[in-house]
């Protein structure tokens, strides 16, 4: 996959249950080939998601090294993953979407992407949303939770 030319896929596309692992498969594959672009691989969104399921970035790229389809990766993860219930791993999911900034610095960041994609989205608070709209998919206007003044 050349990130130079097309984005990945988003973090809410699920393989074998999980959020966020058909776009690290993409951005690791474009590491692989030196077409990342300026996407980076591992991220912290990657690590909290290798984190999750006990695996190391280090083996998470030698499984996508070796397998050359999405099926043989989520094959891997399935099987390699730390087995969790699905109502854990579906919180799990709605955490990592919702997740927004987590410090001060994150949060400037946060605010400084979203100002020059579309200052008018003051309801977009989770890097989810964020990167869906700078990648250019369609992100529904929602209420915002809570304006703090």
């Amino acid at each position: 996959m050349d990130l130079r030319k097309n984005v990945p896929r988003s973090m809410r596309v699920q393989l074998v249950g999980y959020a966020h692992l058909a776009r690290m498969i993409d951005k690791c594959r474009a590491v692989l080939t030196g077409t990342e672009g300026e996407y980076i691989y591992p991220c912290p969104m990657d690590d909290r998601l290798l984190e999750f399921a006990g695996i190391t970035s280090e083996q998470f790229t030698a499984a996508v090294k070796a397998n050359q389809t999405d099926d043989g990766v989520a094959n891997w993860f399935e099987k390699t993953a730390k087995s969790h219930q699905p109502a854990e791993l579906d919180e799990w999911n709605e955490k990592l979407l919702a997740r927004g900034p987590s410090s001060t610095e994150s949060a400037a960041r946060f605010k400084k992407y979203l100002a020059a994609i579309d200052p008018s989205r003051t309801d977009i608070t989770a890097w989810s949303d964020l990167q869906d709209l700078e990648e250019g998919r369609i992100v529904p206007r929602r209420e915002p939770a809570h304006q703090s003044q």
